[in-house]
């Protein structure tokens, strides 16, 4: 993605901004297409030079849509869910149900069942009891993968750390349930084990939590003597919010990974299955920025400055959720001053904060734009209608084109459930 100032005004691939909020209005999530489709490719091309067995898959809940699947199915990427409403939107857009795996550490027998019918790739098995289900509710063979944990712990916020021992996700290779699980699976009627899955945490910036996850796994398969064909290493490859943040490496990154699977290959003499990856954010995050109108300007002397904007915790959550920082741009390039402002939302919550501290141009005022940096991912998935906010409209844009993916939610789409 490249912002710049082009007269005096930001511009995102040659499109002014403040034109594409005039058109589709504030608040906007705006995504730099040809982004994602480089994303993918970045992905692809590491693998492809290894001559590996190997597929991706997009984690949905990064970000998804109607448009943003069928871009995926055309990038040649697989997709995985965690939700019957996941499921739908890839269906209806076409994407291929084979290349669909169902992740989620509680599926409903209502998900799984439309997930059969459906006639999903693979299941990721989360639990021992839903084994049971599965083979309860299957009338024909079904694949699997089983969530183990291999009790990583990694250096990231506690909120989003998913591989360690103390979990909701997945079962433990220490305590005996990852085997005793694979084992029920063996013994089902309907259910077959491919392989397993783990996933560390999120906006991991570098190697070392995922090779030591190849160590443990490969020494737990080796001691417990299990054959799989499929090993799937998750996700949470970190990306830039801040410029204090490390993006990981993606092709440094993973030719060691690539390294450290072959050797362990060889040394434990187990044969190198079909790898499987699920990058969510770092497909989509710095992709996306998020355009907002400023309303009112609020001095406290000697205190604080607010700048409001027109959205909020109903479309940027990861702030005052896990106290996230952002970087703010004010569409007009900065020919004043610059003066420190809180950045906040128009939600009624004291915590309804976008960026504390943003440096803003000292004559900021209603009417004016600023663009939030790295909103690509988990933002219009994560957006609520908390005061009946609406959910914003989404835009893709290539070097020429602009399309618009997402409708702005309507007012009548607010109420259109209640019972009149």
């Amino acid at each position: 993605m490249t912002l710049a100032y082009i007269n005096n005004e930001l511009h995102l691939n040659d499109h002014a901004l403040e034109d594409l909020a005039k058109q589709y209005g504030t608040p906007l999530f705006v995504y730099d297409e040809d982004a994602i489709r480089s994303q993918c490719r970045k992905y692809h091309s590491v693998f492809e030079q290894e001559s590996l067995d190997y597929s991706i898959s997009y984690a949905s809940k990064a970000f998804t849509s109607v448009q943003m699947v069928k871009l995926l199915q055309e990038e040649d990427m697989k997709l995985d869910v965690v939700s019957a409403g996941e499921l739908y939107t890839a269906i209806q857009a076409g994407f291929p149900a084979s290349h669909i795996h169902f992740h989620g550490n509680n599926k409903t027998a209502e998900e799984i069942q439309y997930a059969l019918e459906v006639g999903i790739g693979l299941f990721v098995v989360d639990a021992m009891d839903e084994v049971a289900l599965l083979d309860r509710l299957a009338d024909q063979p079904i694949d699997v993968l089983l969530r183990i944990n291999p009790g990583i712990d990694v250096n990231t916020h506690s909120y989003i750390q998913t591989g360690q021992e103390d979990s909701k996700f997945g079962l433990s290779i220490h305590n005996g349930t990852a085997f005793e699980a694979i084992r029920m699976i063996q013994e089902s009627r309907y259910v077959n084990f491919k392989g397993v899955h783990y996933h560390l945490g999120s906006q991991i910036d570098e190697e070392g939590p995922f090779l030591k996850a190849l160590d443990v796994v490969f020494e737990w398969l080796s001691k417990s003597g299990i054959d799989i064909e499929i090993l799937n290493m998750g996700g949470g490859y970190g990306v830039r919010y801040t410029e204090a943040d490390t993006r990981y490496p993606i092709e440094k990154g993973f030719a060691n990974i690539i390294s450290r699977l072959k050797s362990l290959s060889t040394e434990y003499g187990i044969p190198l299955p079909h790898i499987m990856i699920e990058p969510g954010r770092s497909i989509v995050a710095e992709a996306g920025i998020t355009l907002y109108e400023v309303g009112v300007v609020k001095d406290i002397p000697g205190v604080s400055r607010y700048v409001s904007v027109d959205g909020g915790m109903s479309d940027h959550i990861r702030t005052p959720l896990y106290g996230a920082e952002y970087e703010v741009m004010a569409v007009k390039e900065n020919k004043t001053q610059s003066m420190d402002a809180h950045v906040v939302g128009k939600l009624c919550e004291s915590g309804d904060i976008v960026r504390k501290n943003a440096s803003l141009p000292e004559d900021v005022s209603r009417g004016d734009l600023v663009a939030v940096r790295t909103t690509g991912a988990y933002h219009y998935s994560m957006a609520s209608n908390y005061n009946q906010m609406r959910k914003p409209a989404v835009i893709f844009v290539t070097g020429a084109d602009v399309r618009e993916v997402i409708r702005r939610q309507s007012l009548a789409q607010l109420i259109e459930n209640d019972m009149i």
